[in-house]
């Protein structure tokens, strides 16, 4: 599953450059901390994938908030209408499948 959830992350950043370019336009600041947080994603999985044990957990955890966060920065690019739903609907939704794998590669305690 960890290659699986690696690829659908890879998908949520693809998801993610529309949105991306539309904030970036109103609000560098929140269109930075989507970028990032979109980033973070991906590369924590990766990493992840390469530990062994809590180790590997943690990073699959950090993985998941970081999923979280992007969602919310998509959410607030929706209330400041930066951006239109049609817009972030794709990648809200792999947010929250990218979470659902994570949780269960690395359940919170």
């Amino acid at each position: 599953m960890a290659f699986e959830v690696l690829e659908r992350s890879l998908e949520l950043v693809a998801a993610v450059r529309r949105p991306f370019a539309l904030v970036r336009l109103c609000d560098r600041d929140l269109a930075d901390q989507i970028k990032r947080a979109a980033n973070s994603a991906p590369a924590n999985i990766a990493e992840g994938a390469g530990r062994v044990g809590k180790d590997r957990a943690h990073h699959y955890r950090v993985a998941a908030g970081s999923a979280l966060e992007l969602e919310t920065h998509l959410r607030l690019a929706l209330i400041w209408d930066y951006a239109k739903a049609d817009d972030v609907q794709a990648a809200l939704d792999l947010c929250k499948r990218v979470c659902a794998m994570l949780s269960r590669l690395a359940p919170l305690r």
